[in-house]
Formats: structure tokens, C-alpha cells, sequence
């Protein structure tokens, strides 16, 4: 990371808002390690009915993290009165102009339109949500990360012996929505130049304008420049004596 790059960082206030109710405790240390990619996490509340068992998972790590917990009673049965609480909260820190940019950690749909809001003024929002998160507040960000791709560990994925022909249709399903080579295509498209060479950086850019929850660890790879080796056939890579890579279709 270089000197402006630092600098930058250092400038950019976070404020991380949490919907206790539909976020894994476990997993905040990585969360805040995804915030912190674009700025300093300054503001850090996690919101829920601390009354309530199901809240007990975070009292410990909110405590180590220095998150500071809302309160919200369940007024009816069946109601999250943690949506209104935290949207609430949201608008009263954008207007008061302390941070550059929010990170929202939660998977339910309601914060759709606190995170187009956001966005309509020109500050950077980001997301982070399990893969159900539902399309349209994942669009709504700037960029949004599956909890999934967090885990350490990754899971054994066991197929089920009965029923065959169902398993290979699940499996054939899943290939098709993970792979990434139409989306790549696009957003080399987006960023090639007239010479046919596109910045890999300027090409990482419009993959997230094409799809906010694009992130390459969700195909095996931690770095972007990993995943393109993979794709050789399709395209070319060159890296540059001066730092950086770029990307050239083949004929």
C-alpha cells in the first residue's frame, strides 16, 4: 500500500451500522476488516432487542470490537422494530456529515431504499450480507460482500447418493450461476481502451458497477489478477514493469 494510499484511508470515516438480528456475531472481526479496505471505521453501533436471548452471541465481541449496542424493543410479535431503528440512525449520521461512507451488515431486503438514499448523495455504501441477501439492496450498493466468502473454514459439500439425476441437476445449476467468464466479458468491455488493452484496475471497477456483490474469493481466489490466470484462454495477461495488470481479449 503506498503513501497515498494510507493517507487516503486516513481520511475516510466509516460508519458501520449492524442489524443484530440478521448478521452472525461470528463473523464481525472479518466484517470490520472489509470496512476497513475503504476507510476508518469511526461510527460502530449493532442494533437489536438486547432483552432477548438470540442477542446473547454478540455481547461478548461487541465488547472486544468497541461496538456500541441500540436497544430496540419489540413493540408486536413478528415486527423487526431494528429496521426503523437503524434507518433512523443512518439518516441522523448522514445528515450530520461525520463519515465519507456507511457499511450496512445485514441480509433483509428493507434496507433497499436506505442504501439508494445514501448513494443519491453522493456518499459511498457498502453492504454485507449471506448470498439469499435479496438482488435489489445488493445493487443498491457500491459494493456488497457475501458473508460466505468470509469464512475461514470452508465446509466439505457433500452430494446425496439418492436420487441421482436430481444431484447433477443441482449441480449443473450451480456451475452455470457461478460462472464468471460473461461477467468478466462485460466488464472487460467496459474498460478496454483503443490499443484493446484494459486496465485490470479500471476492469475491477466495472465489475462492481456490474454486479456490487462480484467478489473473487466467491470463485476461489483472495486477488482479482489470481482469478484472470484462470482464464487464459480467453485472455491475455500482461503485467507491466511499472506495477499493475492488463487484459487483452484473444482472437
Amino acid at each position: 500500500m503506498t503513501d497515498e494510499q494510507i493517507k487516503s484511508l486516513a481520511r475516510n470515516k466509516i460508519a458501520m451500522l449492524i442489524d443484530g438480528d440478521n448478521a452472525q456475531a461470528g463473523l464481525l472481526s472479518q466484517m470490520l476488516v472489509e470496512a476497513g479496505r475503504h476507510g476508518q471505521v469511526t461510527v460502530r453501533r449493532i442494533y437489536g432487542d438486547w432483552t432477548t436471548a438470540n442477542m446473547n452471541s454478540w455481547k461478548e465481541t461487541l465488547n472486544f470490537h468497541a461496538f456500541q449496542p441500540i436497544q430496540q424493543f419489540r413493540y408486536t410479535i413478528g415486527k423487526n422494530a431494528t429496521d426503523s431503528a437503524m434507518i433512523i440512525d443512518a439518516m441522523d449520521i448522514l445528515h450530520a456529515d461525520v463519515v465519507d461512507g456507511f457499511c450496512l451488515v445485514s441480509s433483509d431486503s428493507d434496507y433497499t431504499r436506505l442504501a439508494t438514499r445514501i448513494r443519491e448523495t453522493g456518499i459511498f455504501v457498502m453492504g454485507i450480507g449471506e448470498k439469499k441477501t435479496p438482488k435489489p439492496f445488493v445493487n443498491a450498493c457500491d459494493v456488497f460482500v457475501y458473508t460466505e466468502n468470509l469464512v475461514t473454514v470452508k465446509k466439505a459439500v457433500t452430494q446425496p447418493r439418492s436420487k441421482p439425476k436430481d444431484g447433477a441437476k443441482k449441480i449443473k445449476e450451480e456451475k452455470e450461476e457461478v460462472d464468471p467468464l460473461p461477467l468478466l466479458t462485460q466488464a472487460f468491455e467496459m474498460a478496454v481502451q483503443q490499443d484493446g488493452w484494459a486496465s485490470l484496475a479500471t476492469m475491477g471497477n466495472a465489475l462492481y458497477q456490474l454486479d456490487p456483490g462480484f467478489d473473487p474469493r466467491t470463485y476461489g481466489h483472495k486477488q482479482l489478477s489470481r482469478m484472470m490466470m484462470n482464464f487464459k484462454e480467453r485472455f491475455q495477461i500482461l503485467e507491466k514493469d511499472t506495477g499493475g495488470f492488463f487484459v487483452k481479449i484473444k482472437e
